[in-house]
This record gives structure tokens, C-alpha cells and sequence, in this order.
């Protein structure tokens, strides 16, 4: 039965897309060559044995990297060189543990573009060092929220490097850190607690930026998203006996609200509703994690929709999608109901680059197979509905070949004909699976299981169009016999390989099928691998853990090269102010001030979770209170962003320039403070401070 959704039934009352979901699920495993079977009911057939109740634990960790002068991860745009700083970058850290047996899981959700294979090999090790096997890659999630203005340069692959204008240890270094902080800090807050599931729909937060590739897809598959795009919001809420301590909300729309015209280091629209879930909450940690996001857009023009605010303004957009998403959690906790149930997780690397796939899961039945990987020429184009500039200018031959020189390869490589078949349509452009001296991204590939009671969460190591998200989603439905919508498809998850799209999708040849690097049945090999997967956890059998990916941490470029010595601004010493602030301001005016800097390249300046140590950051806000100075706000808040520029004509000196848009409700005597390392001319780093003129805000 094709499922027929209108936008009539959307507004019926007592009828929302969920109420479709079972026949949703029955007609498009038909329409795969899957045997149906309703999910109505099942749940409880095949359902994680329940234990004797939970401990639940969250933590954040600060994984703010470099904030000037390096490339930054998202765009792949050597143009796009971090200037400064909007939003502190964190990672949000959960342990959910049956409290009768131990069995427990820990998911981390990242303000970053990606998780890329480096940064599952240093968080792990760091665990093994910390905790023994108590956390392994079977029971950990790494996931990004896609974010597009955090720092390059922390992957190993070359791709990635490139695009990033270099390996970047320091920034490498602040998000492992990161990470794992977040993490100790989950585990040891651990206590009894409950956790609590809702859902929600969210219409005006994303669009589908690839119509002409969607349109491909079957009926049934079309008929599940009659706008197109995926609505559903799911949400989870950990409670340690009445204190609400952690908070996940699942939406799908891209980390692209600021654009590839940013340049300062920054959360996007995700981080931004983290940022009013927790101010508004104190004490709550509140991501908001992807699903399959791959083809959706928070950029609501191609809908031809007002997205509420100015369509030139990137940051009022940002915010309010972000708003939206805050907001749409919340409906979805308001109806949440306890969540019960075990426990249990799998994981298994694939090597992509060499599935042989049944024809069960392919569209026309025939047996199929994958192939090294190929970026396409639509690729290169990149996606135009959420760029400025339509160029992947560091895969230009310009960029590729000096650095293939200076490692000694020929970069004139030319698949072989059965992996071109395997492409077709695909115009080959870059064979990265075949350049020397080894694959230019990762093609050994972790899947992973996570359920808790009926959630269960299917974890991909890319960017998955909503349709291939929904058929990873029904086969897992299927297996473990839980309802389609309790099963969400984790992209951005332990590792990373650009896009998949499905089969259908993949002809047409748009941004995302280009970046299905591994031929057009992409989806269908990951389709097999998580059907086995979800099997065999049904069943308590384990797969083993497949291949392990090659380690690729050695030789790493670097583009930029370092940071020269630096120097005050000419007749300055560090620290002054060079452009001082007005003597009095208003509550929603804009005041400014000018240091004599360094550059931020020199220390990255991490910072505490819960902000007790404020002058770990790069700058506060002051306020004059009781005979002394207090802080206001600190370098994580929304209203104020930190710009770095060289002189012109002087390229050892730094200006800094700290940026208040002052919230209504300000009143009283401030200040700005900011902090410096200066390097010398020894390599020696020395730390200042730099104190604006107090201003009056009445």
C-alpha cells in the first residue's frame, strides 16, 4: 500500500506523518525487494531485555581549536580562513549504563563539521588510558553536528588536510581534549536516573537543496516526505531523580546558516539552539545531534519561504533556526514518555571500496559491488544552494600537484574499466581510492548499533540523503521488530566519506551523488551491512569487528607554515588599546575596542565547562559590581565575537577588535579585558593582558 500524505491530512486533527509510518514502512521495503513486516505491536517481541533501571551522566568538553589564521573544515574553500571567534565549539558527552548489569553506551555529540577517523583513534586511546576496556568503539558514538565554521586541518586524510591548508596538532590537540573531557566528565557524574523519549515535527527549518536527485526516488519513498524534506524531531531526556542533567535532540538540516562568508570560528544553527537549551536550563547539557541530513538545507529560500528574518543576514537566520530547533525539542519533551528497556550495541568496520552487495538490496535485484573511491565532477561544483563561492578550489590541479611533487608521486592515475562501470554515470574527476601513496580518504568504515530499550540508533560514517536514511532505517525496523520512527539514522558518526545517496539519486549526478565516492550502489552495500548487523544483535550473535582501517597518522602538510615572532602594533606595546570604545552606550547599541595583539595561532586557550575559569578564554566582559570588577559574559556568548587582522603593510603585528551587541536590560559601569601570548623572536611565549576604558551603558 503506497502511503498517500497530504499537506490536507497534515492539518487534520489527531493526524500527524507518524500515524503513516507502519504503512510507509510496508510498501517501501516492497518497493526494495524486502519482505515487509508491520512494525505494529513487534516491539515488544524482539525488545532489549529491560534491566533494573539506568545511570545516566552528561558532561561537556570545551573543543575550541585555533581561532585565526588556519583553514577552516566545512566548505572545502581555501578562502575560508578563520578571523576570529563567535561561539566556543563543544562537545556534549552521555553515558546511559543498565544500572543490574554495567552494559552501558556513550554518545558524544561535537559542534564540529566531522568526526573523522583520527579523532576516533585519540579519543580511544585516551579512554583505554583513563578507564581500561570499560569504553570501547562497540560502545562509544562520535557524531558531528555538521557544524561548517569549526577548525580544519584535524583529519589524516589528505582530502581533508588539503582543504584545510594543512594538519593543524594544536587544533587536533583541543578536540581530542575536548572530547574526552566531556566524556570524564559524563562518567563521573553517573547516578540512578530515568530517561524519557518523545517526538515532534518540524517543518520550517530545513529544505531539500537536491529536488531534481529526490524526484528520482520511488513513490513510496516520495510519499514518506510529501515536503520533500524529513520533519521528524526526536528527543531524549536524562533525569537524575527531579533534575533534568542532559537533553538530545535529532533534527536533519545542514550546519550551513552562516555560509561560507564566515570566517570566524563558530557553532551554526545547532550549537545555537545548544546555547539557549543551556542558558535557559542551567546545569542541563542540551545537543542537538543530525540524522540523515545529507540532502536538507536550514537556507528556507528554495522553498520560497521567509525564514522569519532578514534574508541577507546570516547570523538572524542562524538564530532563528537554531530557535526552531530549541523549540521543536521542547514540544517533543513536553509529550515524552519513560523509556525502559536493556541495552546493547554493535560495531563492525566495512571496507567501502570492496562490497560485494546480494541482490536483495538492490533496486532492479541484481547483484552489484563497490568500488575504490571517486570523487565526480558534481562534486567539484560543490553545493550552490549553500555556498557563496561554487568551487572545491583545493582539489583544483593547481593545489594537487604541488603537494603530490613534494611527496614524490605521479598523480596521473585512471581507475581501471570495471570501476568506472561501477561510477557510471559518474564523470570521474578525482579517483581519490587510487591516489599514491595511499587512498586520499578513509575507505575502511565503521557501522555501529546503539539501542537503549526501543531507540536505536543507526550510525553511518557520512552525510545520508533523507531516502537512504529511510531505507537503512526500515531494514533496522525490520530486524529488531521496533517501531520506524524510535529508529533514527546517526550520520556523522566515528568516522567519515562524504555522501550517499540512494541508487535513483546517484543518476542524476547532482552536488551529492558526486560525493558518493564508492559508486552507485553506495547505499546498498551499507543497506547489507546494517541489515547483518541488526540480525545479529537480534539474534545475540556478534559479526566480529571486520578490517581495521590502516593507520595514516604520519606525514601530514602543512600549508601555511608557522607563526613569525610577533610585535606590537608600531608605537605600542602589547596589549593597548589602539581604537578605545565611547564613553557611554545603550542597551542594544554595538561598542567595539581595538587591541595591539598577537596572533591567536600561538595557544589555544581552552576553557572549563562550567566557565569557573573565565581567563582561560580570549576575552571577557566586565561589569563594574560592589567595588570591583565581575564578569558579564565571556567569549562564549552570542552577542560578542572577537576579530583578528594583521596591519596593513606589517606582517608581524596583530589588531584584535572585541564586539559587543549589548542585550537589552544592560545597565551599569563595563570593560573589556582580553588575553594575549606574544611569541619572541626565541620561540618563547609571553602572556598579557589588554584593558579597555570603562563605558557607561544606561
Amino acid at each position: 500500500m503506497t502511503e498517500q500524505f497530504s499537506h490536507a491530512d497534515r492539518d487534520r486533527p489527531g493526524v500527524t506523518r507518524r500515524g503513516f509510518l507502519g504503512g510507509a514502512a510496508a510498501a517501501g521495503a516492497s518497493a526494495i525487494g524486502l519482505a515487509a513486516t508491520s512494525v505494529t505491536g513487534a516491539s515488544a517481541a524482539h525488545a532489549a531485555p529491560s534491566g533494573g533501571g539506568y545511570l545516566v551522566g552528561a558532561g561537556r568538553g570545551d573543543v575550541t581549536g585555533v581561532i585565526a589564521g588556519q583553514g577552516m573544515m566545512g566548505y572545502s574553500d581555501l578562502e575560508q580562513v578563520a578571523t576570529g571567534l563567535l561561539q566556543r565549539v563543544w562537545a556534549r558527552a552521555y553515558i546511559i549504563a543498565d544500572a543490574a548489569t554495567g552494559k552501558r553506551v556513550v554518545f558524544v555529540n561535537a559542534d564540529l563539521a566531522i568526526i573523522f577517523e583520527s579523532h576516533r583513534v585519540g579519543v580511544m586511546k585516551e579512554l583505554r588510558k583513563r578507564f581500561g576496556s570499560t569504553y570501547t568503539d562497540e560502545n562509544v558514538n562520535l557524531n558531528a553536528t555538521h557544524n561548517h565554521n569549526s577548525c580544519g586541518g584535524t583529519a589524516w586524510d589528505y582530502a581533508y588536510v588539503l582543504a584545510a591548508l594543512g594538519h593543524r596538532e594544536n587544533s587536533y590537540r583541543a578536540e581530542i581534549d575536548g572530547i574526552v573531557d566531556a566524556i570524564v566528565a559524563a562518567h563521573h557524574s553517573l547516578a540512578p536516573g530515568t530517561l524519557e523519549i518523545g517526538h515532534s515535527e518540524l517543518h520550517n527549518a530545513s529544505a531539500n537543496r537536491s529536488l531534481d536527485a529526490f524526484t528520482n526516488n520511488p513513490a513510496p519513498d516520495k510519499n514518506h516526505f510529501p515536503e520533500h524534506i524529513d520533519p521528524q524531531v526526536t528527543a531524549l531526556r536524562l533525569r537524575q531523580g527531579g533534575n533534568v542533567i542532559g537533553e538530545i535532540t535529532w533534527f536533519a538540516t545542514h550546519g550551513t546558516s552562516l555560509t561560507d562568508a564566515n570566517t570566524l570560528i563558530s557553532t551554526d544553527n545547532k550549537g545555537y539552539a545548544s546555547y539557549l537549551a543551556e542558558n535557559r536550563t542551567p546545569g542541563v547539557v542540551a545537543s542537538f545531534p543530525q540524522t540523515n541530513a545529507g540532502d536538507m538545507t536550514p537556507n528556507l529560500w528554495l522553498r520560497k519561504m521567509n525564514p522569519g528574518g532578514p534574508t541577507n543576514d546570516r547570523r538572524a537566520n542562524c538564530a532563528i533556526i537554531g530557535e526552531r530547533q530549541f523549540q521543536a525539542g521542547q514540544r517533543a519533551l513536553g509529550s515524552a514518555r519513560t523509556l525502559s528497556g536493556g541495552i546493547d550495541y554493535a560495531y563492525r568496520f566495512i571496507n567501502m571500496a570492496d562490497v560485494h552487495i546480494d541482490g536483495h538490496y538492490t533496486p532492479d535485484g541484481r547483484a552489484a559491488r563497490t568500488s575504490p573511491a571517486i570523487m565526480g565532477a558534481g562534486a567539484a561544483a560543490t553545493s550552490t544552494e549553500d555556498n557563496t563561492r561554487s568551487q572545491l578550489s583545493f582539489l583544483h590541479e593547481g593545489m594537487v600537484l604541488p603537494f603530490a611533487r613534494a611527496l614524490g608521486i605521479d598523480t596521473n592515475v585512471t581507475p581501471p574499466d570495471w570501476a568506472q562501470q561501477i561510477q557510471a554515470p559518474k564523470l570521474d574527476l578525482f579517483p581519490l581510492g587510487y591516489l599514491p601513496p595511499r587512498p586520499w580518504i578513509q575507505e575502511t568504515l565503521p557501522i555501529q548499533l546503539i539501542r537503549i530499550g526501543d531507540l536505536v540508533l543507526a550510525a553511518g560514517p557520512a552525510e545520508f540523503t533523507i531516502v537512504a536514511g529511510l531505507r537503512i532505517r526500515r531494514i533496522v525496523a525490520d530486524a529488531l521488530r521496533v517501531p520506524l520512527e524510535n529508529v533514527l539514522l546517526q550520520g556523522y558518526s566515528n568516522g567519515y566519506s562524504q555522501y550517499v545517496t540512494t541508487p535513483e539519486e546517484y543518476l542524476s549526478q547532482q552536488y551529492e551523488g558526486g560525493e558518493t565516492l564508492f559508486g552507485r550502489f553506495t547505499l546498498c552495500a551499507y543497506m547489507q551491512e546494517f541489515d547483518r548487523l541488526a540480525r545479529a544483535m537480534a539474534a545475540g550473535r556478534t559479526l566480529g569487528p571486520g578490517p581495521r582501517p590502516a593507520d595514516t597518522s604520519g606525514l601530514q602538510p602543512d600549508l601555511l607554515g608557522g607563526v613569525p615572532a610577533d610585535t606590537p602594533v608600531r608605537g605600542t606595546a602589547f596589549g593597548a588599546v589602539t581604537a578605545a570604545p565611547k564613553s557611554t552606550y545603550t542597551a542594544g547599541q554595538t561598542m567595539s575596542v581595538t587591541f595591539s595583539g598577537a596572533h591567536p595561532r600561538n595557544k589555544v586557550h581552552r576553557t572549563r565547562a562550567d566557565g569557573s575559569r573565565p581567563t582561560d578564554g580570549y576575552y571577557v566582559i566586565e561589569r563594574f559590581d560592589g567595588g570591583r570588577w565581575v564578569t558579564a559574559e565571556d567569549d562564549n556568548n552570542w552577542n560578542s565575537e572577537l576579530n583578528w587582522a594583521r596591519p596593513a603593510g606589517d606582517d608581524s603585528a596583530s589588531t584584535v577588535t572585541i564586539v559587543w551587541r549589548i542585550p537589552q536590560g544592560t545597565s551599569g559601569r563595563h570593560r573589556i579585558r582580553y588575553f594575549g601570548d606574544a611569541k619572541t623572536a626565541a620561540g618563547q611565549m609571553k602572556s598579557f593582558v589588554g584593558v579597555s576604558p570603562a563605558f557607561e551603558v544606561g
